[in-house]
């Protein structure tokens, strides 16, 4: 089991004192970022419907039903769900890119270093979410070419509005 290895690679590697910090490392860690990620959700649904936070009562409102979604979760496979993690969180990485460039932009700066990896990673994202199983189980030549043809659309569209910002002189002087 996972337990187990930790704990012999700890004991082997890093001693009886190494082993208890990395066993409480694997405990801690998940349970912090847990937390965090309950706080975040329950904060970023209040603030989408404007619910104080205030209250006791209005916190445990939003949080009942989140942690009843958490719990839900751990009837299904940790597999499945890591796909559907991974494959988000690409996602926000294509996004964050794509904002980081016109970002950049507006700011006067070389927006060519984070619009490359941009058009790539929206080739990756949208080719994998085609052709995978928990996606649309496309073929994956199809699902190659509708990620190519996603980031190519991506960047001419993001090329449009590069252009109508510098006309409009909205990028600023560094």
């Amino acid at each position: 089991t996972p337990a187990v290895g930790v704990n012999q690679m700890s004991v082997t590697l890093l001693g009886h004192v190494g082993a208890a910090l990395a066993v409480l490392g694997v405990v801690a860690c998940p349970i912090t970022s847990g937390d965090t990620a309950f706080r975040s959700a329950r904060l970023t649904i209040a603030d989408s419907f404007n619910i104080k936070q205030e209250k006791l009562s209005s916190r445990f409102m939003i949080a009942i039903p989140l942690f009843a979604v958490g719990i839900a979760l751990t009837f299904i496979d940790f597999q499945i769900i890591w796909r559907y993690f991974s494959w988000a969180n690409q996602t926000l990485a294509m996004i964050m890119l794509w904002t980081g460039s016109m970002f950049l932009l507006k700011n006067n700066k070389n927006y060519m270093i984070t619009v490359a990896p941009a058009i790539f990673m929206t080739a990756v994202t949208f080719s994998y979410i085609m052709q995978a199983d928990e996606g649309f189980k496309l073929p994956g030549t199809v699902g190659n070419i509708i990620g190519v043809v996603a980031a190519v659309l991506f960047a001419v569209a993001f090329f449009i509005k590069a252009n109508k910002v510098k006309k409009a002189g909205h990028n600023k002087v560094a």
